[in-house]
């Protein structure tokens, strides 16, 4: 049977939910995030403000340089939550099988539903009005699609307020002109591989053998095989499973120098190992092979690079001796980051038990 997969995007949620308790911003530059002061970052913004170039992520010293007249409101997560859970309720009306990626984005899967005779774009249709609806104002824009990949890519086609759907039977046209960017997991490091290759579009990686972009890329090239042909055989998980437990955190003044970054760096790793800590005891049947560690540098120009290596134990010293061999001395540090990624890890080495560290 074909999989119908709807992926449901909340357009600008913070800002939104915002203003809609604040109407009077609605048609004004507004966004949500950190202060200058405390050299923040927009969380999100509404599309009056992205017409100035703003988008999530943004410093916000830079958001306020584009657009000085930019209405900046704090992050109120409380609210936000309460708002999500309300959407979700929606989504279990349609589907027990949902995967949510975060407070306003989420997979469905309504593959053999009986609703307006199982069309999958007519129960999105209806699940985006019902958003709209009840919810007072705020909109959703979806995607629908025989898989995840394709299924997230088309809710982004349509975007503020729209849906697109990818047909069994399109799905080899639409997939063969997607930037090969558009693969998850394709970063800068993988891009500049692949364009030395002559790679640009999805259609270039077609005439490339499996074992061929498996000697190149690792176990990423059987990802990269697959989604250039539009196949994604991933299940829509009901069960979400953390892939990571970390800590960061951005200085009110950049750092420079290995003491001030190393003695920053441990206060991280002390926050971190209290979190997983925490995790563990609440996990207490849990065992741990071993501990894929990183760490995270972000330097004054916001450039980033994480480190990241498997160790049997997530000790200190693991985290410095990272930190070590990526750290540019001569660049200032503006974020430090620490922490385990729980879905990669190594099989390789025995099995121990939560007492980690």
């Amino acid at each position: 049977m074909v999989r119908k997969i709807i992926h449901i995007d909340m357009d600008c949620f913070y800002a939104s939910v915002e203003m809609r308790r604040h109407p009077e911003l609605k048609n004004v530059p507004m966004a949500v995030g950190g202060s200058v002061q405390n050299r923040g970052v927009l969380s999100t913004c509404n599309y009056p403000a992205r017409e100035y170039g703003l988008h999530s992520a943004m410093p916000t010293f830079q958001a306020m340089r584009l657009c000085p007249q930019l209405v900046l409101l704090p992050v109120d997560m409380n609210l936000y939550k309460a708002e999500s859970e309300e959407i979700f309720k929606i989504f279990y009306r349609y589907t027990n099988r949902i995967e949510g990626l975060s407070l306003d984005e989420a997979f469905l899967d309504v593959t053999g539903s009986d609703m307006h005779n199982g069309s999958a774009s007519l129960i999105a249709q209806e699940i985006r009005e019902t958003i709209f609806k009840e919810r007072n104002g705020i909109t959703a824009s979806a995607g629908i699609a025989p898989n995840k990949f394709l299924a997230k890519i088309a809710s982004d086609w349509n975007k503020p307020n729209g849906q697109w759907t990818i047909r069994p039977e399109e799905v080899e046209s639409f997939t063969a002109n997607l930037p090969m960017e558009k693969i998850p997991g394709v970063g800068k490091v993988c891009k500049q591989k692949l364009l030395s290759k002559g790679v640009t579009l999805c259609k270039d990686i077609l005439p490339f053998s499996r074992e061929e972009l498996v000697a190149d890329f690792g176990s990423f090239g059987n990802a990269l095989y697959d989604f250039a042909r539009g196949i994604d055989n991933r299940r829509v998980s009901s069960s979400q499973i953390r892939k990571s437990i970390s800590t960061e955190n951005t200085f009110p003044k950049d750092l420079r120098g290995w003491k001030d970054c190393e003695s920053e760096l441990r206060t991280i790793y002390f926050e971190f190992l209290r979190r997983a800590n925490r995790f563990i005891e609440r996990e207490s049947q849990k065992t741990f092979p071993a501990f894929h560690c990183f760490v995270k540098i972000k330097y004054a120009d916001f450039q980033s690079t994480t480190i990241e290596r498997t160790f049997p134990d997530a000790s200190w010293k693991r985290f410095s001796s990272l930190f070590r061999e990526r750290y540019d001395e001569n660049r200032k540090v503006r974020l430090l980051g620490a922490g385990i990624r729980l879905d990669k890890i190594s099989e390789d080495v025995d099995s121990m038990q939560t007492d980690l560290f």
